[in-house]
């Protein structure tokens, strides 16, 4: 059996774990805060689900997702993550992770840096572009008409291969977008994120909508129009 290592469990994580664990995968949960603190979501989740260090989540995973606030990836265990496919969610925000210069710049990608803090992993940009409530809401099975896709980016081709298994496990179709320097087409205030899997992006709150499910062909066409600077 797989298992899907969670670093950070917060509303993306938690989703994840949710989601692994109904499609039969085991998921090993961690924080900054303790395993101890999470035995409320692990009781809901089951006995696929326990709670670890981060060090032990990453060491554990046959996917390890990295879900973090980006001024935090430093903190990232590096030694067990060493030829891991890890799937980044994270995205930039000033006003939460203060100013990061290179990215201010366009000079790289969050992914990117948080490769550079990995060298030996294998990292995928993956979930950083849908809110956690359509994550919940659109999954649906392989071959479904309605199935949503999500976009991919990384350097690695066997890597994005099997983060693209990972995905069809979860409830969806990929879209790759290529590496991790073009990861910027689905950052935050592209077109492709948020936007395509919501029912009224510019009308309800984001709480209260329901979502919609975007197909391939729709999420290429956001990320084609995607610019930069």
């Amino acid at each position: 059996m797989s298992t899907l290592g969670l670093i950070g469990s917060g509303r993306i994580g938690s989703t994840l774990a949710r989601l692994g664990v109904a499609a039969g995968l085991d998921v090993v949960l961690s924080n900054s805060r303790g395993p101890e603190t999470l035995a409320e979501l692990v009781a809901e989740l089951g006995p696929r689900a326990r709670a670890a260090t981060p060090a032990e989540a990453a060491a554990a995973g046959d996917w390890v997702v990295v879900t973090v606030p980006l001024k935090n990836y430093r903190q990232v265990p590096v030694a067990p993550l060493a030829g891991k496919v890890v799937l980044d969610t994270n995205n930039y925000g000033q006003e939460r992770d203060g100013q990061i210069a290179e990215l201010d710049a366009e000079e790289t990608t969050s992914s990117e840096l948080l490769q550079r803090h990995l060298p030996d992993a294998h990292v995928v940009k993956a979930f950083n572009n849908i809110f956690f409530l359509h994550l919940a809401a659109l999954t649906r099975p392989t071959g479904a008409a309605d199935r949503t896709a999500l976009p991919i980016a990384g350097d690695d081709p066997e890597a994005k291969a099997s983060a693209t298994r990972l995905l069809d496990l979860l409830g969806f179709d990929a879209v790759d977008v290529g590496t991790l320097a073009d990861s910027w087409r689905f950052q935050p205030g592209t077109p492709a994120y948020g936007v395509p899997y919501a029912q009224d992006p510019q009308g309800l709150a984001i709480a209260d909508d329901p979502g919609r499910s975007a197909d391939a062909a729709t999420l290429r066409t956001a990320l084609a129009a995607a610019t930069r600077g």
